[in-house]
């Protein structure tokens, strides 16, 4: 029995669904982080039941922030996208969050910039807030250790292949350092969308981008760029076409990072079929109903027949979908305008 909604919500369900192939599936996956983030933070006395925690979001973040101070009787106020649509409004509404919402920019990193400074100058107005820093903060991957226990445990080989998109860095990154720790080797193959500046595709656009969540257009501190060794950056048709072909494999109904992810999943098994693979399914597929799922909408790409294209410069970033042999490298996020290189050291 659960005490609160918010501690049902950081329990996935781990699918066995062939042979060897595992979704770790999350309603939403942030109220992991969100809430052993907030739990650390109270057992510390870095926070109290007087402060207000704040935050920057497109969404999912929010919801699982408002859930945790929900939990906890904290004051939550977030800073958010214009992407944040009416159902998500009325649930912050309803658990006492407060939201503000930046105004209408033409791009996701003018968006995030823009949300950025909002949020310093309320810091400056409210100087007793806490800045939860869900890009920055490694408070945020102790949600994922159990479950990387739980995964290990489950399994039981030797082996793991993990694939996950990147996002803040939180999830796969947690996931990952834990698993190594359990198992004897983890390949871990990280999804990016296009014009993502954290692996240095900022260069090359996806005019139909709606995985923005997985991505970054300023530099998130939370990456562990050492934990991956492949990464996939994929477009949104490719994304699409994996969301509808896992819904039809295996009955689970999930957003466009998990459908990129599916695609990659699929390709990382014929190269390695007898090694155990767990993709991390974030969120279900409900805010993505129209653009994804809606009849009448184009046909989806049999996943047989895509394929990624081989890379081992950024230079040769290609839609619809590339992939390089990233080796658990450092990266630094190229500043604007300058170029992107694997092998520097880590800024945040």
């Amino acid at each position: 029995m659960y005490e609160h909604i918010a501690d049902a919500l950081t329990l996935p369900a781990l699918i066995n669904y062939r042979e060897n192939r595992y979704v770790l599936r999350f309603e939403s996956m942030k109220v992991a982080s969100a809430l052993a983030a907030v739990e650390e933070l109270l057992s510390t006395g870095t926070v109290d039941a007087g402060t207000t925690l704040v935050d920057s979001s497109s969404g999912i973040y929010a919801y699982a922030l408002a859930l945790a101070c929900h939990k906890h009787n904290l004051n939550c106020h977030i800073v958010g996208s214009t992407t944040i649509d009416a159902t998500l409004k009325a649930q912050l509404r309803i658990l006492g969050a407060t939201l503000e919402q930046v105004k209408p920019s033409a791009s996701m990193k003018l968006d995030q910039s823009l949300r950025v400074a909002r949020i310093q100058e309320y810091l400056a107005e409210h100087p007793t807030a806490h800045w939860m820093r869900q890009y920055h903060d490694r408070v945020h991957y102790l949600g994922y250790q159990s479950i990387a226990r739980t995964i290990a445990g489950e399994i039981s080989a030797s082996r793991v292949n993990l694939i996950g998109g990147v996002g803040s860095g939180a999830s796969t990154g947690g996931l990952a350092e834990v698993l190594r720790k359990e198992v004897d080797l983890v390949r871990v193959t990280g999804i990016q969308p296009f014009g993502s500046i954290s692996f240095g595709s900022e260069a090359v656009s996806d005019p139909s981008i709606l995985i923005a969540g997985i991505g970054s257009a300023i530099p998130f501190g939370n990456i562990s760029y050492e934990a991956f060794d492949r990464i996939d950056w994929v477009s949104f048709d490719c994304a699409r076409s994996g969301a509808i072909r896992l819904l039809e494999d295996t009955g689970i109904f999930a957003g466009l990072s998990t459908g990129a992810g599916y695609a990659v999943a699929h390709d990382v098994g014929l190269h390695e079929p007898d090694v155990p693979l767990v993709l991390v399914a974030a969120d279900t597929g409900h805010r993505y109903l129209d653009a994804v799922y809606a009849p009448g909408l184009p046909a989806p790409l049999p996943l047989e027949s895509l394929r990624p294209n081989q890379i081992a410069e950024f230079t040769d970033l290609a839609l619809p979908w590339s992939t390089m042999d990233w080796k658990r490298r450092p990266f630094t996020p190229a500043a604007p305008g300058a170029p992107a290189a694997p092998g520097d050291e880590v800024t945040a």
